[in-house]
C-alpha cells in the first residue's frame, strides 16, 4: 500500500466527510456516482481504506480478494443501473488520465458505442 500525508477525495467520500450520491457499499468497498459523468451511468467504485492502495496493480498484487470484491461491486451497480453490460476502465498513472491516486474502478453503462473511449 502507498503511504500519503494527505487522504485522498476518495478517502474523504468514504469517511463521509465530502457528499457523494452514494450507489452500493460493503465493508470494504464503496460506490458512488462520477461526478462529470462520461456515459449515462458513470459510477466510481473504490475501496474505503485510509492509506490505501495507489492504483489497480498494487491492489491485485496486495490483496486480490479486495480487487474480486471491487469487481463484484461494479457488476452489481451495473446491473442495477443499467442491463448489466458495462465497461469496467481502470486508469492507472497520470498518463493514463489517473486522477485521483486511489484505486478505483470506472463503471460506464447506458448505450455504450464499441470504439467509444470514456473515463
Amino acid at each position: 500500500m502507498t503511504e500519503h500525508a494527505e487522504p485522498t477525495l476518495f478517502e474523504r467520500i468514504a469517511a463521509r466527510e465530502i457528499p457523494a450520491q452514494i450507489v452500493a457499499e460493503t465493508d470494504r468497498v464503496i460506490a458512488f456516482h462520477d461526478i462529470a459523468p462520461k456515459a449515462p451511468v458513470h459510477v466510481v467504485v473504490t475501496t474505503k481504506e485510509q492509506g490505501g492502495y495507489r492504483d489497480v496493480v498494487e491492489l491485485a498484487a496486495g490483496d486480490p480478494a479486495l480487487l474480486a470484491e471491487l469487481v463484484a461491486v461494479a457488476r452489481d451497480v451495473a446491473d442495477e443501473l443499467s442491463d448489466g453490460d458495462f465497461r469496467l476502465v481502470f486508469n492507472t498513472g497520470g498518463n493514463a488520465g489517473q486522477t485521483v491516486f486511489h484505486v478505483h474502478a470506472h463503471v460506464l453503462a447506458g448505450g455504450l458505442e464499441e470504439g467509444s473511449l470514456a473515463g
